[in-house]
């Protein structure tokens, strides 16, 4: 972690000097320094618009794994069930969130609830594709084997599907960790929600009105934030099932 920690520290000392150096006015441009200040001074006002859209995006996040999950095995049991339902699934993924959200805040009453779906239909794609994927991908010998042996269908899929699936099913919660909360501040973005569920991202937005750019820094620094640490999360997950037994944790030569 050192290499990646100094590279983080250099940019902040260039980025610090360049603002002083120049003196960038700091409602353009502001200093780390500055945005260090603007999250101590406002925290008492990030801190839930923070655990507003993380709740927004754990749950977007779950449930996305869920419904993925569920649609990834019907794929799997019928080559017609795939082809007739996957293009739908590819259709909410290329579909811009922006373009219909509004709808779905519309049509759904509970604000909240509103929110959830919008960051669920960005995250849920890579846990479809990756999952069928990953149950599809099984090595040959060993599902001959399995049917040499005359294995159920439960079994097979228990002890051969899941397991050789694992692996690219963590990598799309990997990817559908960081579209929920990337979906999770979209959607709030543009049902632009106050009082006591405001977000992150209207707290940018009143920073933006308002030209505190430290501030609004300050609720993007606590985005990033979140994204790794979901990210780190998901690693340590896959680390945790995989183990040693799986060549993508191998610590070989590269």
């Amino acid at each position: 972690m050192l290499a990646p920690a100094a590279v983080g520290v250099l940019l902040l000392i260039l980025w610090e000097g360049f603002c002083r150096w120049q003196q960038v006015p700091v409602y353009l441009f502001p200093a780390p320094t500055d945005i260090a200040a603007s999250l101590a001074e406002n925290w008492r006002e990030l801190l839930p618009a923070l655990w507003s859209t993380l709740r927004i995006t754990l749950t977007a996040f779950a449930t996305a794994t869920i419904i993925g999950t569920a649609i990834a095995f019907l794929f799997v049991q019928s080559r017609w069930i795939e082809m007739s339902l996957l293009p739908y699934a590819v259709l909410l993924q290329v579909t811009p969130i922006v373009a219909i959200a509004p709808l779905i805040i519309i049509l759904v009453k509970n604000t909240p609830v509103a929110l959830v779906v919008c960051a669920t239909v960005i995250a849920i794609f890579p846990i479809i594709s990756n999952t069928t994927l990953g149950l599809r991908s099984v090595d040959p010998g060993l599902l001959s084997y399995f049917r040499m042996n005359k294995v159920g269908r439960r079994t097979m899929l228990l002890r051969l599907r899941i397991p050789s699936a694992l692996p690219l099913f963590l990598a799309g919660l990997r990817i559908s960790s960081g579209l929920a909360l990337i979906g999770a501040v979209v959607a709030e973005f543009v049902a632009g929600t106050g009082g006591r569920s405001a977000g992150l991202a209207y707290e940018i937005l009143q920073s933006g009105f308002q030209l505190d750019i430290p501030r609004m820094f300050a609720a993007l620094f606590l985005i990033t934030v979140s994204g790794l640490i979901l990210f780190g999360i998901m690693l340590g997950l896959q680390q945790l099932l995989l183990g040693q037994w799986h060549e993508s944790t191998f610590e070989g030569e590269r």
